[in-house]
């Protein structure tokens, strides 16, 4: 029982931890291109372009 004192606090604690990260990259934009990342390690080297926004595009095809 006297556990339960302990970790219904600790839990709560931990609750409003992983809020706050998760508003913390809410409100900086982590969450503003989720498909990019994804598809950079498909990409060959060669025929990949960075544009001035960071995100890639490739150069010898037109679509994917």
């Amino acid at each position: 029982m006297n556990v339960l004192l302990m970790m219904i606090p600790l839990s709560i604690l931990l609750l409003l931890g992983a809020a706050m990260a998760f508003f913390w990259a809410a409100n900086h934009d982590q969450f503003d291109d989720l498909e990019s990342p994804g598809i950079l390690p498909l990409l060959d080297t060669d025929d990949a372009a960075v544009d001035a926004e960071g995100t890639t595009r490739d150069v010898t095809r037109d679509a994917f």
